[in-house]
């Protein structure tokens, strides 16, 4: 269940709520979570359009985009970070009508602690986050039973 922050000047996004649900989408598919409302309500990404000048590099340059994902520990091995990190920066590229910036995205990986992984007012270990899905994949299973 990833929050990913993308950031970027105001205006590089033609449609930042697009994007928004298309970064939020790719993360959760690379994740391979089953796709329960659990899962899919709560992989969210926010769209930071921020004042021009509010980002620079050593040389001054601001034309860049950083996108931060957060997730539980253990949630990305290698070979699916790869993929996150390939694919959220051609989605930035995309999304905002450059192909150059895929060389100007910064892309960050972030595990929460366990129990650092807050839920329905609760901060959920990997175990917890585990348990909790695996009893509505049951109850959405029961449900298209009946």
């Amino acid at each position: 269940m990833p929050m990913i922050d993308i950031y970027a000047t105001a205006g590089t996004f033609g449609d930042p709520h697009a994007l928004a649900k298309e970064a939020a989408a790719i993360v959760k598919s690379i994740e391979q979570v089953p796709d329960i409302p659990m899962f899919r309500k709560n992989t969210a990404t926010f769209v930071h359009e921020l004042a021009p000048g509010a980002i620079s590099n050593a040389d001054g340059d601001s034309n860049y985009v950083r996108v931060q994902v957060l997730t539980n520990a253990g949630a990305l091995d290698r070979a699916k970070q790869i993929a996150v990190v390939r694919q959220l920066t051609d989605l930035v590229a995309r999304a905002a009508g450059d192909d150059g910036l895929k060389d100007r995205t910064w892309v960050v990986l972030t595990e929460a602690v366990p129990g650092g992984w807050g839920l329905w007012g609760h901060a959920h270990t990997n175990e917890e986050i585990v348990s909790a899905a695996t009893k509505e994949r049951a109850r959405h299973a029961r449900d298209r039973e009946a």
